[in-house]
């Protein structure tokens, strides 16, 4: 067997352990009078309709005239895009062309306090309205709830001067490419016009080459980019030094501004959830009783690799919260709903699973007379397959159910927008979870048993099931 630095176990369990701190607890910080989140934890997950309960809200057209089928169909699409932008797949959205209404049903913010079905619509940004505007001129600066400054109302020809709006925009999208002068990857945003855009836009960049023209979506400020160029064929980018997530959320910024309307909330209302919070903490005690008697049996039956697979289901679990609390900064947070939960349950099902597989292997190996470090190496070996095919077949039906129950798809028509939410975040889960079991209850698990194994008092077969030394 290939020896694995002594070391090497303790920085594994270290990291493990402050991943399993990091994502439960989140970690925050103070910035004067503001609260600032570095990293964000249980408490920034956002739990679904059944969980939480949630809100119902019916947007209109401001305005007398009526809309077309396209029109609702178009404004229906951007508040979808909203929705699934800030990763809410637990949502029903309706349209109702003879009155022209758009019906929509989403949960609570994770940090609702107030629960005001008035204040949460304000998440969709229904009334928000994307321009493009000559110069930079505001006339307010703010501080933002991250500590940074918020530009707020144009004046002068940035208020009077509107190039584009948001009906001009086809389509925002964040994307890598390489800069040029450092050479290391970076992000921007893609832009592409529509054609009535792309005119107006080459008229614009014409005449203002090396100004600034901002984005606003209504009287706050999103973005200030500078014309480097002409543009004439409607795609263009927009680059500063962002990182995934800030390019993203700009992208994300552009396309929900693209209303062909403005909305207004013609009726709102909350809705009670079908379990609600006590159930949610019920749930929590029966986790953790369960997984101390998970624990408690893997110690006794299966001594240091017991030990060692605890320290391993740890990050898994971890991992699979911080899929979906947006500890991540390239994953967003996630609605987290009962069979998303189910999903968690299952994938850490497996991971015991795998870590009783590879555990047996060794025990039967050290007992056919193996030394412990043959023993090691060829449970290792002889597990992995086994423990690999019943993990890849899940991650194919994880796929599948992501895939074909994601928030847009010919089966939301069948079954509906909330079964195809929560079965899509049942998938996602599920997937998250046997990722994190071969990267904890595979990988990890093993580098941490090799390199245990190479201190002395780690040495006897009875801390891996064989017989006393």
């Amino acid at each position: 067997m290939k020896r694995v630095g002594k070391p090497v176990f303790f920085i594994v369990a270290l990291l493990i352990l402050f991943l399993t701190y990091s994502a439960t607890f989140g970690i925050k910080g103070k910035n004067g009078d503001n609260s600032t989140t570095y990293i964000k934890g249980v408490s920034d997950i956002r739990w679904g309709i059944d969980i939480n309960g949630g809100v119902e809200a019916t947007f209109s057209p401001a305005t007398s005239k009526k809309a077309t089928k396209e029109q609702i169909d178009s404004a229906k699409s951007i508040i979808e895009v909203r929705l699934t932008t800030n990763h809410i797949t637990d949502y029903e959205l309706y349209s109702d062309y003879n009155n022209d209404r758009i019906i929509v049903r989403f949960p609570w913010k994770n940090d609702e306090k107030t629960f005001d079905p008035e204040s949460a619509i304000k998440e969709l940004s229904a009334t928000a309205m994307l321009t493009f505007r000559a110069g930079d001129e505001y006339t307010t600066v703010t501080t933002g709830s991250d500590g940074q400054p918020v530009y707020k109302t144009p004046k002068g020809e940035t208020a009077s001067n509107i190039i584009l709006t948001g009906s001009d925009i086809k389509s925002a999208k964040s994307e890598m490419y390489q800069d040029q002068t450092t050479g290391k990857a970076t992000y921007q945003v893609g832009l592409e016009l529509t054609e009535s855009g792309t005119k107006k836009f080459a008229e614009a960049t014409e005449k203002m080459q090396g100004e600034i023209i901002s984005i606003w979506m209504d009287d706050v400020r999103i973005s200030n980019p500078r014309v480097n160029e002409v543009i004439t064929d409607g795609k263009c980018s927009i680059q500063g030094n962002f990182t995934a997530a800030e390019a993203s959320s700009l992208a994300n910024k552009i396309t929900a501004g693209a209303l062909p309307f403005k909305l207004t909330t013609t009726n709102f209302s909350t809705i009670s959830p079908t379990l609600g919070s006590s159930s949610l903490h019920a749930m929590l005690i029966a986790g953790i009783i369960a997984f101390a008697i998970i624990c408690v049996f893997m110690l006794v039956q299966f001594r240091l690799p017991g030990f060692i697979a605890i320290i391993a289901l740890l990050g898994q679990i971890a991992l699979s919260f911080a899929a979906v609390s947006g500890y991540f900064p390239f994953i967003q947070s996630f609605t987290l709903t009962l069979p998303g939960i189910a999903g968690i349950i299952l994938s850490i099902g497996m991971g015991v699973d795998a870590n009783i597989i590879t555990a047996c292997r060794i025990k039967e190996e050290l007992w056919a007379g193996k030394t412990l470090d043959g023993a090691i190496q060829k449970g290792d070996d002889n597990s992995f397959w086994a423990i690999f095919d019943g993990n890849i077949t899940v991650v194919i039906v994880g796929v599948i159910l992501m895939a074909v129950f994601g928030p847009t798809n010919i089966l939301s028509m069948l079954f509906g927008a909330s079964t195809t939410g929560s079965i899509y975040s049942f998938g996602y889960t599920l997937l998250i979870g046997i990722v994190g079991n071969f990267l904890f209850g595979v990988t990890a698990t093993r580098l941490m048993t090799k390199s245990i194994s190479g201190f002395k008092f780690a040495r006897n077969k009875w801390l891996y099931g064989g017989a006393a030394e």
